[in-house]
């Protein structure tokens, strides 16, 4: 066993290739403006992957080094579940992105931004509830089977 000890130790001193990504500043903002954008991206444990299941032009491989960069630095908090990386956008991570990005303070990532009613639907919802026509709670009625609801539908029961 002592032969198979120092071919062990022998394999550990060998020095590890490691191949360079090396990303173009295009696809990095291509990358960084997405995540500031969406304020979530989403990443399949894939390098071998070709394309981004979002960013279809880009390598799987690029967007993964991007954001396991930005989530070493606090910018981006990861969850991994099920071979998929959820990356999400920090406070930290959206100042950074402004000052990479050169963007004014006034603008925040999609997920900060509340949706707006429209008043068209709001008027519609009020309107009906309003003259009591349609929705929900009407009541009892005569149902999908017929009668007036009482004791003339399918199961447990007695019949009167």
């Amino acid at each position: 066993w002592l032969k198979g000890a120092t071919s062990l130790r022998a394999a550990a001193l060998r020095p590890v290739l490691i191949a360079m990504v090396l990303i173009s500043k295009q696809n990095r903002r291509a990358i960084l403006e997405h995540i500031f954008k969406e304020g979530v991206i989403v990443v399949k444990n894939d390098g071998r992957a070709s394309r981004h299941n979002e960013l279809e032009d880009l390598p799987n491989l690029h967007v993964m080094m991007v954001c396991k960069s930005l989530a070493s630095r606090a910018y981006l908090t990861e969850k991994f579940n099920w071979q998929w990386h959820y990356y999400f956008l920090t406070n930290e991570g959206i100042e950074y992105l402004r000052e990479v990005l050169h963007l004014p303070p006034q603008v925040f990532p999609s997920t900060l931004t509340k949706q707006r009613a429209t008043r068209a639907v709001l008027a519609g919802a009020d309107t009906a509830a309003a003259s009591g026509d349609g929705g929900w709670g009407k009541g009892k009625g005569k149902g999908k089977w017929g009668g007036d609801g009482y004791g003339k539908g399918y199961g447990k029961g007695k019949d009167e």
